[in-house]
């Protein structure tokens, strides 16, 4: 099966899942129909934002460009082919719709990027 999109953008993926899973307190057992783990596409969203931040900083756009991933529409077709592939599971309510304009790269990752200078400034 080709990919559409770098294989780093699947990896990432996978490690946004995670991410939005600890921040919501949802690790599941990993049981194929244990649902308390589940994480919608705007949660999942919220997740790769976080991640991204703290992997590229204001460069995230320019890494996920480097990938092929324009928006978070991208982001909900990567989702969807993980599930096709067997690697990731869906709720009946779950639809690539959700990931559809959730947020604009520049915003999240530049517009309302914080530098933390907490720790340049320590004595």
């Amino acid at each position: 099966m080709r990919l559409k999109y770098a294989p780093q953008a699947y990896l990432f993926i996978s490690e946004a899942l995670r991410v939005a899973q600890d921040e919501l307190g949802r690790i599941g057992s990993g049981e194929s129909d244990d649902d308390s783990a589940h994480i919608s596409g705007p949660e999942l969203l919220d997740g790769v934002r976080i991640l991204g931040l703290k992997q590229f900083g204001m460069m995230a756009p320019v890494v996920f460009r480097s990938w092929g991933v324009t928006s978070t529409d991208d982001f909900g077709r990567i989702v969807f082919e993980l599930i096709e592939r067997g690697d990731m599971r869906k709720t009946e309510r779950d639809q690539l719709a959700d990931f559809c304009g959730v947020y604009d790269f520049e915003d999240a990752f530049q517009r309302n990027y914080q530098l933390d200078v907490s720790k340049a400034f320590k004595s």
